[in-house]
């Protein structure tokens, strides 16, 4: 499904009225429409209270609170500004609630006695706010959040951007939200997605043909979409032609992380998978591994891979292995931005690139554009900081990367999408939600995962599975997705077996079979 901006919902409604003829009062109807059957579900209770501001959102929530009414509910409009202030549409809504004999109330607080035994339909400020909230609204909407009362927000909880997901001072906490048309970024990212509660979707006559128009660059990966993505398996075939894949990772006290990846690459469909590993370190991987194969690499004499491991990594590549995946484990140090650098300026099969690999690129851009073949990057929201910053191999940038790391968090859409279209890198951003960008510009939300997954060893799994589906001949972004999703799927069985609190990552391994299933049979 696609996803919007305040932007995108203005244009598309704007469209709508003016080419379509489908006038405003009408799709503010259906909106209030939408939220009223919404809280007909929620409760058996008839007491209702809507604080209406004076914008179209406004309008949305008088005119479900004009259905409810109608329906026989107690129901009181509270208007929280000024009757000079309503919008021509909010204006007309409100004639009409006066003319049907809604109670309403121009108001600048509330109390106890308003909020007492009520469902709250939150329509003060909708998707348009672009600006802090200010007093009296932010002393509402506190008040409000404090009180054991269930609230539907309609379109976007209160005080929430749509395009960044940020709290603009205070913001309503909902139980519900009801939105038209298309989710929006505010839904999605947090802790936008913390305030929206359960979210409905509602269709209130826009046309199709604008909801799925293709410079609408944002969407959420479905289940039914993922599901055509998973390789097909002939009858006749064998183990090579699914793809031989290298995973360079591991160190000194950091094995773990190693083998998990290759686990998580062999589970996902790899034919082939081979540990690139520090030569002081093979026997103890050596003695944990069965199906992986172990390529002992020179090291520092420190149980690290040393830079003179790019000459037998790049052999290897040529003659054997058709993926390359780097970073797990592998310690960020200057032997480890030599050996990167010089495999991403000699390697010519598809790779990825995480943890210390990605640490060690730092704000070096110009290693990523000369690429000659695919990449994949799955840095977390700290690796993608240490990405945008530009310094020289272990020089201390903490005071800057946390202040990237800060302005990421509103601003990682447009970030993962400008640096995918400057690098030529396919970009996830893992977290909550997992962002995907590609160099063409499109941005996708994952659905899958839970709280559970923040432990160590998740990421390494990700790795993994990336790169058994690349290994299997997908593309970048297609195998990117379909990891990511898988693996958010896998966490989310693990989760029903095991809990969030327990759950670790060798869970969401071995929960991988069941997600492949899941979606087989969604196919």
């Amino acid at each position: 499904m696609k996803i919007a901006t305040a932007g995108d919902m203005r244009e598309i409604d704007r469209i709508t009225i003016e080419k379509y003829g489908i006038p405003g009062a009408v799709l503010m109807e259906r909106a209030g429409l939408s939220v009223a059957l919404k809280v007909r579900e929620l409760s058996e209770g008839k007491k209702v209270i809507v604080l209406a501001g004076g914008g179209n959102n406004g309008g949305d929530g008088i005119a479900a609170a004009r259905n409810l009414y109608n329906w026989g509910w107690n129901v009181k409009i509270l208007l929280m500004v000024g009757k000079d202030k309503l919008s021509p549409d909010c204006r007309a809504q409100y004639r009409i609630a006066k003319q049907t004999g809604v109670v309403m109330e121009f108001r600048r607080n509330i109390d106890q006695r308003d909020l007492h035994g009520a469902i709250v339909i939150d329509a003060l400020l909708g998707t348009g706010i672009n600006r802090p909230v200010t007093a009296p609204m932010t002393k509402v909407i506190r008040y409000l959040n404090e009180f054991p009362v269930k609230v539907v927000s309609v379109d976007m909880p209160s005080g929430i951007s749509s395009d960044t997901g940020q709290i603009m001072t205070e913001a309503v906490r909902a139980d519900m939200t009801v939105t038209f048309g298309l989710p929006k970024i505010g839904h999605m990212l947090f802790p936008g997605a913390d305030h929206t509660g359960t979210l409905f979707v509602e269709d209130i006559g826009f046309p199709n043909v604008l909801l799925n128009d293709d410079r609408l660059s944002a969407e959420t990966l479905e289940k039914e979409a993922i599901s055509g993505l998973i390789p097909e398996r002939r009858k006749y075939s064998h183990k090579g032609d699914y793809g031989h894949v290298l995973i360079v990772a591991g160190s000194r006290g950091k094995t773990g992380a190693a083998l998990m990846a290759a686990e998580a690459c062999l589970r996902t469909g790899a034919g082939l998978v081979t540990i690139g590993v520090p030569e002081t370190l093979a026997g103890i991987f050596q003695s944990q591994v069965k199906e992986e194969m172990i390529l002992p690499l020179p090291d520092t004499g420190q149980g690290t891979i040393s830079a003179s491991a790019a000459g037998p990594i790049r052999d290897f590549l040529d003659e054997r292995a058709d993926v390359l995946a780097i970073g797990p484990g592998i310690t960020a140090s200057e032997n480890t931005a030599g050996l990167v650098a010089n495999l991403l300026g000699s390697a010519t099969v598809p790779m990825v690139l995480d943890a210390d690999a990605l640490s060690v690129i730092g704000g070096r851009k110009e290693l990523i554009k000369k690429v000659k073949a695919p990449v994949v990057l799955t840095p977390h929201v700290g690796e993608m900081a240490r990405l945008l910053i530009s310094r020289s191999p272990g020089s201390s940038t903490k005071i800057d990367e946390r202040k990237i790391r800060k302005e990421l968090e509103t601003a990682k859409i447009s970030v993962s999408r400008s640096y995918a279209r400057e690098t030529g890198a396919c970009l996830v951003l893992k977290g909550a939600p997992t962002i995907i960008a590609d160099p063409e510009g499109r941005i996708l939300f994952n659905t899958t995962g839970n709280p559970g997954m923040a432990t160590a060893g998740t990421g390494d799994v990700l790795t993994g599975m990336i790169a058994g589906f690349l290994g299997q001949g997908l593309n970048p972004l297609d195998a990117s997705c379909l990891a990511v999703f898988m693996h958010g799927l896998a966490g989310d069985i693990s989760a029903k077996l095991k809990g969030m609190h327990s759950l670790i990552a060798s869970d969401v391994i071995g929960a991988i079979p069941k997600a492949f299933l899941s979606l087989s049979s969604h196919a």
